[in-house]
């Protein structure tokens, strides 16, 4: 999948411009799709420019994805992601993706939002640890600062209790 999804969108929508599945209802359901979920690729005056019903629907289809073109990489790649959710039978049969399966190469599917970004792969434990260090952090300087003003530091002399000699010395 070397080419990129602007670079796909230019050369399938010759083919989407033609395609009479495309109806007004799937045009209609790819804005809304855009426009909701994706309200930085198409404003709402946009959508509602895009969903007028006095317009053809193919002139309609053609005004987006130039527009989407001229938008950049991420709006096309979401154009893709909508059509593949409300139309699949069309993105199937796209010329890049039918030009993908011919040509033998893995068909990647367009990756989540949540697949983009991996969380750490540390282990339960390596969390519990952090956690009950800040807590154990947070609780000595709460109980610091109380027995501070009362005048006396025991908090601190209790905490240093399972430490080292030196470290027990410090914070004493």
């Amino acid at each position: 999948m070397g080419e990129s999804f602007h670079e796909q969108l230019r050369v399938d929508s010759r083919f989407l411009k033609s395609d009479q599945r495309l109806d007004t209802e799937l045009v209609d359901k790819l804005i809304l799709q855009l426009n909701r979920i994706y309200p930085q690729i198409l404003t709402d005056k946009e959508a509602s420019r895009f969903r007028d019903l006095d317009v053809p629907t193919c002139i309609r289809l053609a005004e987006l994805l130039s527009h989407l073109q001229d938008k950049g990489e991420e709006a096309c790649r979401e154009f893709y992601r909508a059509l593949h959710l409300h139309v699949e039978d069309v993105y199937f049969s796209l010329p890049t993706r039918l030009r993908l399966r011919e040509s033998g190469e893995p068909v990647c599917p367009i990756p989540s939002p949540t697949d983009r970004y991996v969380m750490n792969d540390h282990s339960p434990f390596f969390f519990l640890s952090c956690f009950s260090l800040a807590v154990g952090a947070a609780l000595l300087y709460y109980y610091g600062e109380s027995k501070q003003e009362l005048g006396s530091s025991s908090t601190l002399g209790l905490a240093a209790m399972g430490l080292s000699r030196k470290v027990r010395d410090v914070l004493i």
